[in-house]
């Protein structure tokens, strides 16, 4: 197959792919993969078999074709394939929640210095790096990633990173419980998509739907949550979409426990679970399994709620997840008060606050702790974040945080 034949073959698959006959369109890549001479042919051809994985959440799939896609760039020796092709690495590895492994490969991107098309990556590099950190709970770095993607889709004028990044500063901020920032980011990616999205992917709104589903069910407008929540499944459903489908079962569930409708929960909770099972959302199981918890909890089964939290430990430790950590400490410590057990009690007391303080969740300015309850958080250009009122009211001559850290001790 030549390079003209390669070019119509690639068109014809995304033409398929398009028109959500995606079965096909994998067909007729896997052809061109087999047959084409033509490298740098090949090397797209592999960027769309990476990219319809990625939405299938077939992600070790899409990790296999990655690995070919870095030796087809090696073998055209071009660095901004190679850069593409690490980026996609990366990615494949921060979907299969091998954090490490991703911000290694995030890094290995921005040590490339190619031309200006692996320059215009770097703003997804940031991205995929600042998420790599969010799952490990590195919460500074996080932030500052997410902040360097946005200045490059603000250069760049590239909305449809921008909107990305939106809906990744919400889950951020969701995470640290700034509830009215985990709202605003999402609002504002939906904003772009209904602005700017006529040609994009639908799967650009059903993400910013998501994620609004997601602030407003802790703000506790549940019928907001829900509306968003079921126009996302609708679009996740119509499009094969089984991470986002995953999503927002642990989201419906979600919404079902805060009302108190725990029969209607559990089956949520099992459904998202298969399907995080079946692709290796290893961190989604960890919220999935917090929630069923909690429904125990709610059902006062204590024993039952002891064996997710043994189940959701074994993942979070695993995946490096300091939060989903200190939350099962948090559950543990409420389970053990609850049963009179003192010394289960104190051991999870000690180790909830050694993960505040490893994760770095108190305000450096009133020493109180972030992320316990819903509270205005503001980040300084350095990226460590404190409560909004304590800004306000001591204002700051830089951060205290830094200062803290660049402090040596003397005559040692």
């Amino acid at each position: 197959m030549g390079q003209d034949q390669t070019k119509q073959q690639i068109e014809k698959g995304l033409h398929l792919y398009q028109s959500n006959q995606t079965e096909k369109a994998l067909q007729v890549w896997m052809r061109v993969l087999e047959k084409s001479a033509d490298p740098a042919g090949r090397f797209r051809v592999l960027g769309c078999l990476i990219t319809a994985h990625a939405e299938m959440g077939r992600y070790k799939d899409m990790l296999k074709f990655a690995v070919v896609q870095t030796d087809t760039a090696r073998e055209l020796e071009d660095p901004d394939y190679l850069t593409e092709s690490y980026l996609n690495l990366a990615r494949s590895n921060e979907k299969l929640c091998e954090f490490q492994k991703t911000i290694s490969y995030c890094k290995t991107c921005l040590n490339m210095q190619g031309t200006t098309v692996s320059l215009q990556l770097n703003g997804q590099v940031s991205l995929s790096m600042g998420n790599a950190f969010l799952g490990l709970s590195i919460f500074q770095k996080a932030l500052e990633c997410f902040e360097k993607a946005l200045r490059y889709a603000h250069n760049n004028d590239d909305k449809m990173l921008e909107c990305r990044v939106c809906c990744s500063l919400g889950n951020f901020y969701a995470q640290i419980k700034d509830y009215e920032k985990a709202l605003f980011f999402p609002c504002k990616a939906a904003e772009l998509v209904n602005d700017y999205g006529k040609g994009w992917s639908l799967k650009y709104r059903a993400m910013s739907q998501y994620h609004m589903a997601v602030a407003y069910r802790k703000l506790g407008r549940l019928a907001d949550a829900m509306d968003c929540c079921e126009e996302s499944m609708k679009i996740a459903l119509q499009h094969g979409d089984r991470p986002l489908q995953a999503l927002c079962l642990l989201c419906f569930a979600d919404i079902h426990r805060s009302r108190k409708d725990v029969q209607t929960a559990f089956p949520r909770y099992d459904s998202s679970m298969s399907i995080m099972t079946e692709i290796g959302n290893r961190l989604g199981l960890v919220q999935v399994l917090l929630g069923v918890t909690k429904c125990w909890m709610i059902q006062k089964e204590l024993d039952k709620a002891l064996e997710s939290i043994e189940k959701a430990q074994e993942l979070a430790e695993g995946l490096g997840n300091k939060l989903g950590l200190l939350k099962l400490h948090c559950l543990c410590e409420r389970i053990y008060r609850t049963k009179g057990q003192q010394r289960e009690l104190r051991d999870h007391v000690v180790k909830f606050h050694e993960c505040v303080e490893e994760m770095e969740l108190y305000c450096g300015m009133c020493g109180e702790s972030i992320g316990e309850k819903n509270n205005q958080l503001q980040a300084l250009p350095c990226s460590h974040f404190f409560h909004l009122k304590c800004l306000q009211t001591n204002g700051t001559q830089g951060c205290p945080n830094c200062r803290r850290l660049s402090v040596k001790p003397g005559y040692v």
